[in-house]
């Protein structure tokens, strides 16, 4: 008799020991999901402890800085608007063209002195840079031979400050579009 109640104690052990296996195997997605939540809130805690905080910001005036950033601030100075004609392709060509100079505003009296002295100089002058320009040059998207041409001679006409700076900083082209005359 003794046999037979070991036997029946074995089989009675392993259909337990497998209901233990089950029950510990569904508490371990519950035990590594309550890890990974404790871990990501001590790392987002000890972040926020280490971390930077933002730093205050304080306004100062410098003396001066007002007018002198005024006076460095950039303006646009019309320079010409015109229709321009080039022969380059044997055929006859109209480009209609805005010129725009960009500089600062302290030297702005100057170079509209300057550029109403010697208007017809400059129409003439620019006028003479389309006439001269290729039709690939005045089709460029950028404009970069048009745009060198045009800032050499305004360089020329205009010159440089008393420090040796040249007074226009940039030549802007913002309209340069061609069309057939004939």
């Amino acid at each position: 008799m003794s046999s037979k109640p070991e036997a029946e104690k074995k089989p009675e052990a392993g259909a337990e020991g497998g209901g233990e296996e089950k029950k510990k195997g569904s508490k371990m997605p519950i035990i590594i999901a309550a890890i990974m939540i404790v871990e990501g809130a001590g790392v987002y805690f000890l972040v926020s402890m280490l971390g930077n905080k933002p730093a205050d910001a304080e306004a100062h005036q410098v003396e001066g800085g007002g007018e002198a950033a005024l006076a460095n601030a950039q303006v646009e100075i019309p320079l010409i608007e015109d229709k321009f004609q080039n022969l380059s392709t044997n055929n006859v060509w109209l480009w209609d063209a805005s010129i725009v100079l960009k500089a600062k505003k302290k030297h702005e009296p100057e170079i509209a002195k300057l550029l109403e002295e010697r208007s017809a100089e400059v129409k003439e002058g620019v006028a003479m840079i389309f006439r001269k320009a290729t039709h690939n040059q005045l089709r460029e998207p950028g404009l970069e031979t048009l745009n060198r041409q045009v800032s050499a001679f305004v360089g020329k006409v205009v010159g440089n400050d008393h420090e040796g700076n040249p007074i226009i900083e940039r030549v802007l082209i913002p309209k340069c579009r061609g069309f057939q005359a004939d």
